[in-house]
């Protein structure tokens, strides 16, 4: 490595810290002033992290957030092709998101698009559909509906995540969306950071329409229970029950309590209970 490239990197790691200390977190302004000093463009950027370029231009001029370093390898690619080091971009688009988020926490929640309500409750077994949809319309967006489309994008997400380093898989859900593998990328990116406030008709196309087969709930116990695509995901079911449980007595943090009476507005009034998970393999035939 020459001194000249040595400097290069030095200044835009001091570049990056001093941003970090400073609160005004821009990942964006980062990247595209290290791709101005190496000589590449987005769409080079883009091959690189595989996704389409023009995913790449609206992530840098910040018509996008950046997405949750968890739940992508966006970062690791990126940051391997600017040569910076590891763990950098997904630090500072981690603070970034952070003061999105923060503030937009206290924005009332807005109902699910009525495409997406129609989704949901087409693929619900057929004996409850019709209770269901009376519950849903009674009250937009209340707790059962919620809950329903939470516990649907739970699953969802999770499968994506696991699938996302699958490149058979990809090329299986590219053909099935009509898109390329690029773009499938990038709308499994953004799937991943979406929420049950958030929820698009992209969304819903891309990934819940042809992941989920059927979903039930029992309406005394809000036992779950959701069934996958069999051709892209074999033998798979998810059992989801809430068990009741007696609160046990004990002292609350001053600061738990705080928080727990800030985020009341936005909780399901739900009774007191435990939500257990129960994942079953296929042992049964799936046929």
């Amino acid at each position: 490595m020459t001194c000249q490239a040595k400097s290069e990197i030095i200044s835009v790691i001091n570049q990056m810290e001093l941003i970090a200390s400073e609160g005004a977190v821009d990942v964006c302004l980062v990247i595209k002033q290290r791709l101005e000093e190496l000589g590449f463009e987005q769409r080079d950027l883009a091959a690189a992290a595989e996704v389409t370029e023009s995913y790449i231009s609206q992530l840098l001029t910040g018509k996008k957030l950046p997405p949750e370093p968890r739940r992508t390898d966006i970062y690791d690619k990126m940051g391997k092709f600017l040569k910076l080091s590891s763990g950098k971009l997904a630090k500072l688009a981690d603070h970034q998101r952070k003061e999105v988020l923060k503030r937009n926490l206290e924005d009332p929640p807005k109902p699910l698009f009525k495409e997406v309500r129609e989704l949901i409750l087409r693929k619900c077994a057929p004996g409850k559909e019709k209770q269901i949809r009376v519950i849903f319309e009674k009250q937009p967006f209340g707790e059962l509906e919620r809950l329903v489309t939470q516990k649907l994008l739970d699953v969802v997400k999770r499968v994506a995540k696991d699938e996302l380093e699958s490149e058979t898989w990809l090329h299986s859900m590219a053909r099935l969306s009509g898109q390329s593998y690029e773009a499938l990328r990038v709308s499994i990116l953004e799937f991943l950071d979406t929420d049950v406030f958030n929820l698009s008709v992209e969304n819903c196309v891309s990934f819940l329409d042809p992941l989920i087969e059927s979903w039930d709930i029992d309406l005394a116990t809000f036992g779950m229970e959701i069934v996958l695509n069999r051709r892209l995901i074999p033998g798979y079911a998810k059992k989801f029950e809430f068990v009741e449980r007696e609160s046990a007595q004990t002292e609350e943090e001053p600061g738990l309590k705080e928080f727990l009476r800030q985020q009341s507005a936005r909780a399901m009034r739900f009774p007191v209970v435990m939500f257990d998970e129960i994942q079953s393999h296929a042992e049964r035939n799936c046929a």
